[in-house]
């Protein structure tokens, strides 16, 4: 058996999966806390990470009632760019602070002046720093808590962490690596001078975790944990990657021509590329594969987040908001929702708040407002996916994972306003899902296997979400999108 994990911002997720047919045996998640603030502070407690791990595993383990001790492999997805700076003990020495976190905003705008603009960027990274990457919580943290920056003997992402207290190791793979702002996606290598531009009184030989391959394995689970946790000896841990890069193999996205978006808290959407891409828009990241290749990727920061903070605003659960949405017309009557609760990332705005436009006495109704939530998260991603050009302009099938793909009017509206058809992959969990995949194609023990091929074998499609664009609402979406993007245009000068 092969165990998947997705420590992801709202819970961590753990799959049990069968290593004869890829089948999910068990699974289980847990809830995490979020700490924020109004100025754009987006933090969590380590230690909530590894205690939802070990609830989620029980229940999972419990639920296909089998002995923990088969498991042959662990394979860890965590959401990006999260700082988890430790001191000497393996203690954090704050927390974390996560991908959605924009308060690090004028710190970052400021490492890229220094860095030489994003054509500096460009040429040292392969991509532009973005707010919500590691480098600027860094240098935010070196100025505003100088006694814990004094401390940091160790600086990880999620998913890094969760393999640390896994195996006692420190390593980090080049997918997740990716996002941090101080590592050269095209060479694959950590960029020491723009680290020192970074945290100059750290040795990036002494705090950056070492690089290994993906395929390599990062340790095996420490015999007093594997106990606790009522795992056999000698279980691998995966080098795991970023919840983007795992989600991409758990929806069989590793061979060019596939795109992969995901309707979670956030927004992303994922082409593969076997060659470095370098992109024509400061917006479009150039990151790596945690498999082979590259995979240029879009950052929307309010999917699921909008579409949660609509609902209850209205007092629906999910079954009454899916209703609301169907029975209101495209367009939502006239109102238009710019859905930057947290900022945004794709258009740049790490400051802008959500707002309405286009309310009257008429169309000021729950189902215009919950219609709203999911168009405009839609639009954001039709947004991003035009910057992909040529690279996402080839795809005739979207694979959709995430929470909001789950909802069949959700699916029907984003086969509509991208005039694609859309399709889920039988495990929705796409991030953990990739996690035990990838920890299978590590666990060399049960014979080499390509990872082609295992994904062929484990990734199903479910035929019944299969979803086309209807011609008629397609052209309605045409106009309804360009009004969004003029009211984008006037409420922050985006360009139109």
């Amino acid at each position: 058996m092969y165990i998947g994990v997705d420590c992801g911002t709202q819970s961590t997720k753990v799959v049990l999966v069968d290593g004869a047919d890829g089948r999910i045996i068990g699974e289980a998640s847990r809830p995490h806390a979020l700490d924020q603030g109004d100025n754009g502070r987006r933090e969590q407690r380590v230690e909530s990470w590894t205690e939802a791990f070990r609830g989620a595993l029980d229940e999972a383990l419990a639920q296909a009632g089998v002995d923990g001790r088969a498991v042959r492999a662990i394979g860890i997805s965590g959401q990006q760019h999260g700082m988890v700076a430790l001191d000497a003990e393996g203690v954090a020495v704050h927390p974390a602070k996560l991908w959605n976190d924009t308060e690090t905003a004028a710190w970052n705008a400021d490492l890229i002046e220094r860095l030489g603009g994003e054509a500096g960027c460009l040429d040292k990274l392969g991509l532009v720093l973005q707010t919500g990457y590691t480098a600027s919580k860094i240098a935010w943290l070196r100025e505003t808590h100088p006694e814990a920056y004094a401390r940091i003997a160790t600086l990880l992402l999620p998913h890094d962490y969760l393999n640390f207290w896994l195996t006692g190791e420190r390593v980090a793979e080049a997918g997740d690596a990716s996002g941090t702002g101080y590592f050269d996606t095209r060479t694959r290598q950590w960029r020491h001078d723009v680290f020192a531009a970074i945290a100059p009184e750290l040795d990036p030989a002494q705090v950056l975790p070492r690089l290994i391959d993906s395929r390599e394995a990062a340790g095996t689970v420490r015999p007093e944990l594997a106990r606790e946790l009522g795992l056999g000896d000698d279980v691998l841990v995966a080098s795991g990657g970023g919840d983007n890069m795992m989600g991409a193999i758990g929806t069989g996205n590793i061979v060019p021509g596939r795109v992969t978006i995901s309707l979670g808290t956030s927004g992303t959407i994922a082409v593969h590329s076997p060659e470095p891409v370098v992109p024509d828009n400061a917006m479009v990241a150039n990151f790596c594969a945690s498999h082979a290749g590259w995979l240029p990727l879009i950052c929307t920061m309010n999917v699921t987040s909008a579409t949660t903070t609509m609902r209850e605003l209205v007092g629906l659960d999910i079954a009454g908001f899916n209703r609301a949405v169907e029975s209101a017309e495209p367009g939502a009557g006239g109102v238009t929702l710019l859905p930057f609760f947290s900022g945004e990332r794709v258009p740049a705005l790490p400051q802008a708040h959500a707002s309405l436009h286009g309310l009257t006495s008429l169309n000021t109704h729950p189902a215009n407002l919950c219609r709203a939530a999911v168009e405009s998260a839609t639009f954001g991603l039709r947004y991003g996916l035009e910057l992909l050009g040529p690279l996402a302009d080839q795809a005739t099938q979207v694979r959709l994972v995430g929470g909001g793909a789950k909802s069949a009017v959700w699916r029907q509206i984003v086969a509509d306003v991208l005039d694609v058809e859309v399709v889920c992959p039988v495990v929705t969990e796409a991030a953990a899902f990739g996690g035990a995949i990838q920890a299978r194609w590590c666990d060399r023990r049960q014979g080499e296997v390509d990872l082609a091929v295992l994904c062929q074998d484990w990734v199903a499609l479910d035929e019944s979400t299969l979803t086309r664009p209807r011609p008629e609402v397609v052209a309605r979406y045409h106009t309804i999108y360009r009004h969004y993007r003029e009211t984008l245009a006037a409420q922050y000068a985006v360009a139109d």
